[in-house]
């Protein structure tokens, strides 16, 4: 497994839960707002994941779960076998993923607890955020196996709300497609650029009515 970072502790990439976060490296998605541009390269990794195990065997009893992140964590072969390991050592299991691999996404449902599930606009419109043809189909695909485990796992929808490629029209469609899915609450996430050479930049949310209109649909909550 390629592990560019850990972080040893976080109260918000997995809810409710002290947990640690893995972040892996590598990649196949290009998204136009991506704060981890440093982990998209498919380079080798710079932590062994023995060291990564010997850190939770420490934190046993003082952490309640264990998060994938990235890059994309579906990129790594070896996750379903990371994960179990993980899950020996009496930790619960996170992944933040796109789920643009649909063959290893399907493989680690069984074994994960909790899934971050990034939509990143409708499916017709992903290539305009991704840079990846055919991404949203596979994006969709995964969402819908996802689905189908509900009973044993627990989940969060989420969309990075990049006001340059998604108008409201889109984010209703979406709305209307998690409502139809039983899906009960959605989080949109504000965007914020960053640059080397400039001061970030916070892009849009909906406002006030657009927010109540979409509300009208399904639950949201809004991250800033």
């Amino acid at each position: 497994m390629k592990i560019a970072a850990i972080q040893h502790f976080s109260m918000l990439d997995y809810p409710g839960k002290m947990s640690a976060i893995i972040f892996t490296q590598g990649c196949p998605l290009r998204c136009s707002y991506c704060h981890n541009a440093d982990l998209q390269p498919i380079s080798p990794g710079t932590i062994p994941f023995s060291d990564v195990i010997s850190f939770l065997k420490s934190r046993v009893g003082l952490l309640e779960g264990i998060v994938f992140c990235g890059g994309e964590p579906l990129f790594q072969s070896d996750l379903y076998e990371a994960m179990v390991q993980v899950k020996k050592l009496g930790f619960a299991v996170g992944l933040h993923t796109s789920g643009y691999i649909y063959e290893r996404f399907c493989e680690i449902l069984p074994v994960v607890d909790w899934v971050g599930f990034d939509i990143k606009t409708t499916f017709k419109n992903y290539e305009k955020i991704t840079g990846v043809s055919n991404s949203g189909n596979i994006a969709e695909k995964s969402f819908i196996k996802m689905l189908k485990h509900r009973n044993n796992l627990d989940f969060e929808i989420r969309t990075t709300v990049d006001s340059r490629y998604i108008n409201f029209d889109d984010l209703l469609e979406i709305a209307h497609f998690l409502k139809d899915n039983n899906v009960k609450e959605w989080v949109l996430q504000q965007c914020v650029l960053r640059y080397e050479d400039k001061d970030d930049v916070a892009l849009s949310l909906p406002n006030d009515a657009e927010l109540e209109k979409l509300k009208k649909v399904i639950n949201i909550k809004v991250r800033s």
